[in-house]
């Protein structure tokens, strides 16, 4: 089976953007890409300054490549292989080539019969986040995406009233998908034994302040002004055979008192740890996934989409689009489109600070 058609046009993100005449000229690149006898349905990601127009777009490209059935969002930044747009007009489509039953729109009918499903979601909809877990269970399915820009009334394609849109996936459609951290452990995990309103006030019997300075160490704990975007506090999840958590900022810390604030509803008995965030870690982590992945799925790849955090990329990484030429050096050049969100979606929680790869693979010795 074929690679999937894709596409990517963007301004230069080093150059300047004062000679950039409208979505026009990208889109017809794009379109331009794309071989002219196309299936399927189609992938769109667009970033912040083609948001206003993202409908126009797809009217565009549904004329132009005769697909009718799109998905999608505008995003802070988009991807494809080898680079990254950040602040820069651009967008990136893929044709996903499959039979006309092994892919569809959701929310809608027959929803819960896939095992599979890409979902970008609303940040402004009202409980978005507790309708991750709740779309995951609803339909069963392994939910990968990511949280589109706070900029737009309307950043997705085929919102549903839930702030929820994506492509659901028949369980014939073979994918294989893995998740990366972009922080380190820095201590165990402690036990909520206290809290103050919605503050944590002990961890493990002792003040919580106190387990945290333990924790970074006495270097770093002499001036917590450092913590700012470098420690952040982790939930382990339950059940998770690969020692997962989910990172939530540290808010604030009451020296005064020993209280911490974090970014989550938390209660007493609740599971706690703290993390790092650094590129080296990030680097090890990521380099851990592809190493699975490539073992999972071989040569066998047609397409990939990747989620990643707005605070990854050049951010953590620097300059290069250092994620999307691993994937590169991982699976060699295979079509690769994404974005980098405000919050990544896999299974069934809101993540934050990773990267999540999906790969539809060829059918062929599938298993």
């Amino acid at each position: 089976m074929s690679a999937f058609p894709f596409a990517h046009a963007g301004v230069d993100p080093a150059g300047p953007v004062t000679h950039w005449t409208g979505w026009q000229s990208l889109a017809e690149h794009c379109v331009t890409m794309l071989p002219s006898d196309v299936r399927g349905v189609g992938l769109l990601y667009v970033t912040d300054p083609l948001g206003g127009d993202i409908d126009t777009i797809v009217e565009f490209l549904r004329m132009r490549t005769g697909i009718a059935d799109w998905s999608g969002a505008v995003a802070p930044a988009i991807c494809a292989p080898g680079v990254e747009y950040f602040d820069v007009p651009a967008m990136a489509v893929m044709l996903l080539d499959l039979p006309a039953d092994g892919v569809r729109a959701f929310p809608g009918p027959s929803t819960a019969d896939g095992t599979f499903a890409i979902v970008h979601a609303n940040p402004q909809a009202p409980d978005v986040v507790d309708n991750v877990p709740e779309l995951a269970e609803g339909t069963g399915a392994y939910l990968v995406g990511g949280l589109a820009t706070g900029g737009h009334a309307q950043p997705l394609i085929g919102a549903g009233p839930e702030g929820l849109a994506g492509l659901m996936f028949d369980p014939s459609v073979p994918v294989a998908t893995g998740l990366t951290q972009g922080c380190t452990p820095i201590g165990p995990a402690h036990e909520i034994t206290a809290m103050h309103d919605h503050l944590v006030a002990e961890l493990d019997g002792r003040p919580a302040l106190d387990v945290l300075k333990e924790d970074v160490g006495e270097l770093l704990a002499r001036d917590l002004r450092r913590f700012a975007g470098y420690i952040h506090a982790a939930i382990p999840v339950a059940g998770s055979d690969q020692a997962d958590y989910v990172v939530r900022n540290l808010a604030g810390m009451d020296t005064a008192h020993g209280l911490i604030a974090v970014a989550e509803a938390l209660d007493v008995g609740d599971r706690l740890m703290f993390v790092r965030r650094d590129a080296a870690s990030a680097v090890e982590d990521m380099q851990r996934m592809l190493g699975d992945l490539k073992r999972r799925a071989g040569d066998r790849v047609r397409g990939a989409v990747y989620h990643s955090c707005v605070a990854r990329g050049p951010h953590l990484f620097g300059p290069g689009a250092r994620e999307l030429n691993m994937i590169g050096e991982a699976f060699g050049d295979i079509p690769v489109v994404g974005f980098f969100g405000n919050g990544e979606i896999s299974n069934n929680r809101l993540y934050t600070y990773t990267g999540i790869l999906s790969l539809f693979l060829d059918d062929a010795d599938d298993g």
